[in-house]
């Protein structure tokens, strides 16, 4: 099965009926997996649906009988009939007891599927890890100098942004933008939207707090629950992105494929626990517990979502060429795929003083991974079809205004704002007090 006619992917039915081709497919991810345990409870299931059905029919069968025992007889207190009567309550209790156990294996198989991560697509490089990636493009002139200083020195000069006072807000890994930098970071949250809403993208402003429902239904749980943070009291979690609330804004409807693609774009805070990553990027705008983002969401067509995959990463692309800042667009493989995630093409930004890109956007075609999870669906020939979801940082904010702080810094101190934000901005350099 190739790429675009993996539209019917981890199913029980596909589990029970062709095990192998499952374990094969997602063994591309560069590990074994093993569903022997999740094969057995599909085999189990038909079973035990296969009994209610004929315990069913059996029950209807009965029923007829009893139904013209008393109306060919007008005793309707014989012995005969009484016996009828006994096995069809029988009947009906074995099938209710049956229907408990479905219920239960329902339950266990939703549970272990859920743990399964999307299929590679057949077009991604296969690999096991980041060093498998493929560079389609560069874009830009990078500026390649000695002695360029980090992002973080140009915001302690310029006094954009204080980490050492956050922690006695929160605790490390937060920050507090501070004049010039919290005037840039609103001014790019404006700029990134209005470009997209202008492509067609429709504006929404979803909750910070998304149930578990809703994490589960975009992939973040139940394998990331590590990374996000829970409020003990309520089922409720800081949503780690907007592809959370926006995949669940469709959940449980059939959606008309008249007004597909539907194309969202969304501003929103994200909280992660960066779990793991300690020790990496202390310093700065790239790895913080909680950074603003723009999202692009799409929910597609599943015959054009190929097409749409390479729609949305333009628009993404769109922000950094208005910018003017270097990048580079990066095929990720198979071993480095999201879970959610098919088919995934990262936009690395370049920042001068690491002499090094750095990942901005994560453009992803989920395929109907996230719509069955979701129970999002359109017509297609008259029938119900799992839709295509798309998602992409069109872009991190924080990663932005980094590469901007370094790829605009002056020999004066002063950082260049790109033109394209000048008019959001206010002004066209940053410059010391």
């Amino acid at each position: 099965l190739g790429y675009e006619k993996l539209k019917r992917v981890l199913d029980q039915k596909l589990i029970r009926e062709n095990p192998t081709f499952v374990e094969d497919n997602l063994s591309l991810r560069g590990k074994v997996y093993n569903i022997n345990f999740i094969h057995k409870l599909t085999l189990e299931r038909k079973e035990i649906e296969i009994e209610i059905s004929s315990m069913q029919s059996e029950s209807k069968k009965l029923s007829k009988i009893i139904g013209q025992e008393i109306r060919n007889s007008n005793n309707t207190k014989s012995q005969e009939l009484d016996d009828l009567k006994q096995k069809g309550n029988q009947y009906r209790v074995k099938v209710s007891e049956f229907e408990e156990k479905k219920r239960i294996l329902d339950k266990q198989l939703k549970e272990e599927i859920s743990k399964l991560p999307n299929f590679p697509s057949k077009d991604a490089p296969f690999g096991t890890d980041e060093n498998n990636n493929i560079q389609i493009k560069e874009w830009g002139d990078p500026i390649r100098k000695d002695n360029l200083k980090s992002h973080w020195e140009i915001g302690e000069n310029l006094n954009l942004f204080d980490s050492i006072k956050s922690t006695k807000i929160a605790k490390s890994r937060f920050i507090t933008l501070t004049g010039s930098g919290a005037k840039l970071e609103r001014a790019l949250v404006n700029f990134m939207l209005d470009v997209h809403t202008n492509n067609g993208y429709l504006e929404l402003m979803p909750p910070a707090l998304v149930n578990t429902e809703s994490l589960q239904g975009s992939g973040q749980l139940p394998k990331f629950s590590n990374e996000s943070f829970k409020c003990d009291n309520d089922d409720l979690w800081l949503s780690p992105t907007a592809e959370v609330p926006l995949t669940a804004f469709h959940k449980n409807e059939i959606i008309d494929a008249k007004y597909l693609p539907l194309k969202y774009v969304a501003y929103s805070p994200c909280f992660r626990r960066e779990a793991g990553s300690y020790g990496r990027d202390t310093k700065g705008l790239i790895r913080l517990h909680q950074f603003n983002k723009v999202e692009l969401y799409w929910f597609c067509d599943p015959n054009k979502s190929l097409e749409a995959h390479k729609e949305i990463t333009a628009d993404a692309e769109s922000i950094l060429k208005k910018l003017n800042l270097p990048y580079r667009l990066v095929d990720i493989c198979t071993g480095d795929l999201g879970f959610s995630s098919s088919r995934t093409f990262d936009l690395e930004v370049w920042l001068p003083s690491s002499k090094c890109y750095r990942e901005i956007s994560s453009c992803s075609n989920c395929l109907d991974f996230q719509a069955r999870r979701s129970s999002i669906r359109t017509k297609i020939d008259k029938k119900n079809s799992y839709i295509h979801t798309l998602n992409g940082s069109g872009l991190a904010i924080g990663r932005t205004m980094a590469a901007i702080l370094e790829n605009g810094q002056q020999g004066d101190g002063s950082v260049k704002i790109p033109d394209a934000l000048v008019p959001y901005f206010g002004s066209s350099f940053i410059k010391t007090a």
